[in-house]
């Protein structure tokens, strides 16, 4: 199977490559893709090295799937140049998420969706697929009406600068290259993209409508704040969660824990709970503190972490990839 990693000189295009390679994705032949001034650069595959190419020479060799990770005017205006010559695209960026026409897919929670005819195909934010996966096994057993979500997210999901930049200030260099218009070492910076007229920034509104898209449910109401901390390995989250139905906390983690892709983490009498350093280059959501709401009915609380760059990006997309090839939709 010819397979094309659009941005895989960046930071999710690289762990992209990395994805494939560690589960056996069935690629006959790599097409690294990236801007001109990385033409010719070498990558290395699975010991065997191959040469990036630009985006019209990829399209012009018909990849069977071409997995996007260059921003999204790039998957703007180049999904659709591959989608014409027959290539699926599974798009990393919010381009196409809220696109009524385009699926928006975590293979945990809705596969099923998919069909052949569907070239151009969303990867959901990184934030919004740990939460549903942990979310979808609770809303089919107790229904949820509310999801109030709270994140603490790594720096790596700003990208290779904003690591540069955390890396520099705990050196004590100050007048580095900066990702953030504040320093993030030992700060908490309270927005993740840009403030919308609601007064949500663009990430929050992203987790709010996304989270609605995937679950096939509009009337789960979802509010969030979305907050950059200073730390690698991955994305945390706290969520409130109110149900129309009661629920018994034992069955809430053994749903949890029979979930694919879920791993339970619950023992506070030893303080074991999920943290971003044990989900780093891991693909599963990890789940924690599940507790009881005291202060409403049928309302509980939860912790949940992933690794950002891998379930959050690349790994979920790498999924999609795999569900098409087990169903015969692509290859």
């Amino acid at each position: 199977m010819k397979v094309a990693v659009v941005g895989a000189t960046g930071l999710v295009g690289t762990v992209m490559l990395k994805v494939l390679a560690e589960r056996n994705f069935p690629v006959t032949e790599l097409i690294p893709v990236a801007s001109a001034k990385s033409k010719g650069k070498e990558i290395d595959f699975k010991g065997k090295k191959y040469k990036v190419v630009t985006v019209d020479e990829a399209i012009a060799m018909k990849p069977d799937v071409a997995l996007f990770s260059a921003g999204g005017d790039t998957s703007k205006e180049q999904a659709p140049k591959f989608a014409a010559v027959g290539t699926t695209v599974i798009d990393n960026s919010s381009a196409w998420r809220m696109d009524p026409t385009k699926k928006l897919v975590v293979p945990e929670v809705n596969a099923d969706v998919l069909t052949a005819e569907d070239k151009i195909i969303a990867n959901p934010n990184c934030s919004t697929i740990q939460m549903v996966v942990a979310l979808k096994p609770l809303h089919d057993e107790y229904k949820i009406k509310r999801v109030v979500v709270s994140t603490y997210q790594s720096v790596t999901g700003t990208g290779v600068k904003a690591v540069d930049q955390l890396m520099n200030e705990r050196k004590g260099i100050m007048d580095g290259p900066m990702a953030y218009a504040y320093p993030i070492d030992l700060n908490v910076i309270p927005q993740i993209d840009v403030f919308q007229d609601n007064g949500y920034t663009k990430e929050e509104m992203k987790m709010i409508l996304e989270t609605k898209k995937i679950m096939g449910d509009d009337s789960i109401r979802v509010t969030a704040t979305t907050v950059r901390i200073p730390v690698m390995g991955g994305h945390s989250e706290a969520l409130n969660i109110e149900f129309e139905n009661d629920f018994d906390l034992t069955k809430v983690r053994e749903l949890l824990a029979a979930t694919s892709g879920v791993i339970v983490v619950d023992d506070p009498a030893n303080a074991k709970y999920p943290m971003p350093m044990d989900a780093h280059e891991k693909d599963e959501v990890f789940v924690g503190r599940i507790r009881r709401d005291e202060s409403q009915d049928n309302t509980l609380n939860m912790w949940c972490v992933a690794d950002n760059l891998r379930k959050g990006a690349a790994t979920n997309a790498v999924q999609i990839a795999e569900y098409l090839v087990s169903k015969g939709l692509i290859g």
